[in-house]
C-alpha cells in the first residue's frame, strides 16, 4: 500500500493542503478545531509529512556542511570524529563533501554558498577565495574554519610556525646538526599552509643556533605515504645524509620509516624521525611527534558555528589550539 501523501490528509480532513501544511509547521493561524480534524487524518492515514519539505517551509535545512579534502587521511578523519561528535547532541544533521580535486571544492563552495542547502558550513584545511565568502555573507550562512583562515569567518588553527620551530629544536637539542625536513609540496593548488608554517618554524630554529639551512635536507613531493618513502630514500642515499628528518606529519614520518628499514638504516641509532599530528599510528608505531589536538578542533568548530547560528556576539574570531612535542622511540643522540 502506497504512504499517504498530504494530499490524502487534506481530502480525509477536508480541508485545503496549506491549511495541513500549517497544522504541521505549528502555525498559529489554524483554529483549534481545524487542527483536531487535520490531526485525526494524520493519525487515521498514518502519514509521516517529508522532514525535508518541513525544514524547507520554515527557511532551515537542520544539516550542517563539511568540505574536507583527502577524506580517508587520517588527520582529517580525526577531526570529522569531532565535528560529529559535538553535532550528535544537536538538532543539526551532518553532510558531508570530500573535495580531493581544486575543481570540487570550487564547486562545493558555490553550492554551499546557497541558502537552501545547508544551515552553516564548516571548511577543513581549506581556504574559501574572497567571491566565495562574499557569497556566503550575501546568503547569511555562517562559515567556520578548521586548520585555514579568512578575515571574514571565525577559524581554529594550531600555530604550525611554533610546532615546526619546537621539533627541530629538540632535535637540535639532541645534538643533530644534520637535520632535513620532508612535506608535501609547498606550493599547492589546494591552498593548503600548514607545510609551509612548519617549515619557516624549522628554519627559524636552524637559524638560531647557526645551522646553515641547506636547500637539499628539504624534500617535498605528493601527498601521501608512498610518495615520502622516495623522498627519504633519495635523501637517505646522498653524499651527506641528514642523521635526523623532521616529517610534516606522521604520514611521512611513517614514510620515512619505511625508508630505512629498506636501507638497513637503524632509528633511533643511525637516523632520528619526528613527525607532526599525532596520529594513531604514531603512538602505535612509537613515533615521536608534534601532537596536535585534531578531535577537538572538530568538536569546538561545531560549538562555534553553533553560536554563530544563534547570533551570539561573543563568538570567537580565531581560536588557537596548542601543540605538545611527545618524545617516543625513533629519536635520539647522534652517533
Amino acid at each position: 500500500m502506497a504512504a499517504a501523501t498530504i494530499r490524502d490528509v487534506a481530502r480525509e480532513a477536508g480541508v485545503s493542503v496549506a491549511t495541513v501544511s500549517r497544522v504541521i509547521n505549528n502555525s498559529t493561524q489554524v483554529s483549534e478545531e481545524t487542527a483536531l480534524k487535520v490531526q485525526s487524518a494524520i493519525d487515521a492515514l498514518d502519514y509521516s509529512p517529508s522532514q525535508i519539505a518541513r525544514r524547507l517551509s520554515i527557511g532551515r535545512t537542520h544539516t550542517i556542511g563539511v568540505v574536507v579534502p583527502f577524506l580517508t587521511l587520517p588527520s582529517y578523519t580525526e577531526r570529522l570524529r569531532g565535528v560529529e561528535s559535538s553535532l550528535a547532541t544537536s538538532e543539526y544533521d551532518l553532510v558531508l563533501f570530500s573535495a580531493d580535486t581544486p575543481e570540487k571544492v570550487v564547486s562545493y563552495f558555490t553550492q554551499l554558498s546557497r541558502p537552501d542547502r545547508t544551515d552553516g558550513v564548516i571548511l577543513i584545511s581549506l581556504k574559501p577565495s574572497d567571491y566565495h565568502a562574499k557569497r556566503f555573507r550575501e546568503a547569511k550562512i555562517p562559515v567556520v574554519l578548521v586548520d585555514a583562515r579568512h578575515p571574514d569567518f571565525a577559524s581554529i588553527v594550531v600555530d604550525d610556525t611554533a610546532g615546526g620551530y619546537a621539533a627541530t629544536c629538540y632535535l637540535v637539542e639532541l645534538g643533530h646538526k644534520k637535520i632535513a625536513y620532508l612535506c608535501d609540496y609547498l606550493e599547492n593548488p589546494f591552498g593548503f599552509v600548514a607545510m609551509q608554517n612548519r617549515f619557516e618554524g624549522y628554519k627559524q630554529a636552524l637559524n638560531e643556533v647557526g645551522i646553515n639551512y641547506r636547500p637539499e635536507y628539504l624534500q617535498q613531493g605528493e601527498l601521501g605515504g608512498r610518495e615520502a618513502v622516495s623522498l627519504a630514500k633519495k635523501m637517505l642515499s646522498g653524499d651527506d645524509p641528514p642523521t635526523a628528518i623532521f616529517a610534516a606529519s606522521d604520514i611521512h614520518a611513517v614514510g620515512v620509516l619505511k625508508a630505512a628499514q629498506e636501507l638497513g638504516i637503524r632509528v633511533p641509532g643511525e637516523l632520528s624521525v619526528i613527525g607532526f599530528d599525532g596520529i594513531r599510528d604514531s603512538e602505535y608505531l612509537e613515533i615521536s611527534t608534534i601532537l596536535q589536538p585534531l578531535f577537538d578542533s572538530g568538536a569546538v568548530s561545531v560549538e562555534l558555528l553553533l553560536a554563530s547560528l544563534l547570533e551570539d556576539s561573543k563568538v570567537e574570531k580565531e581560536k588557537i589550539l596548542p601543540t605538545k612535542l611527545i618524545v617516543r622511540g625513533t629519536t635520539a643522540p647522534p652517533k
